[in-house]
């Protein structure tokens, strides 16, 4: 179990992932409030849910609370660097499904609602799933003190 969690939270990575995870992190979170909680002029889980239920995404609700939590929580953590690599798979399939089931049909711009960001924030949290944390981070916190 500790080999798994070494491999897990290691990184050789410097400073680069910090550079990417903070303001990832933060916009992650903040969309994420926008469904689960209606901040920052977001609709709540229940307007989110009527949303999603429009797109056929049933049931819309608990897509909303899955997408919300996926965003805010796998924010949350990327932005501490706690858990990078499985925070960073989660967010990347929230993007890949958010690109398919929403975007998609829209083009690449975003003046278009298409899915340049989407693909954008895809893209970092892969690189994120490569990299792991990097230098600055709870996973090499706790790898520290596991040792």
């Amino acid at each position: 179990m500790m080999s798994f969690l070494r491999k897990l939270l290691s990184s050789d990575a410097q400073f680069a992932p910090l550079i990417l995870r903070v303001p990832v992190g933060i916009i992650l979170m903040a969309h994420g409030s926008q469904k689960l909680f209606g901040w920052f002029g977001g609709y709540g889980l229940e307007g989110t849910g009527q949303w999603m239920a429009s797109l056929g995404m049933e049931p819309g609700i608990l897509m909303a609370f899955l997408a919300g939590c996926g965003e805010f929580f796998g924010g949350m953590f990327l932005l501490l660097g706690l858990l990078t690599r499985p925070a960073a798979f989660v967010t990347a399939f929230t993007m890949v499904v958010a690109i398919f089931s929403v975007h998609i049909n829209n083009g690449l711009f975003l003046s278009n609602n298409g899915y340049e960001y989407a693909l954008a924030l895809l893209a970092i949290c892969v690189s994120l799933i490569f990299s792991g944390s990097g230098k600055v981070s709870l996973d090499q916190a706790i790898l520290r003190a596991i040792k």
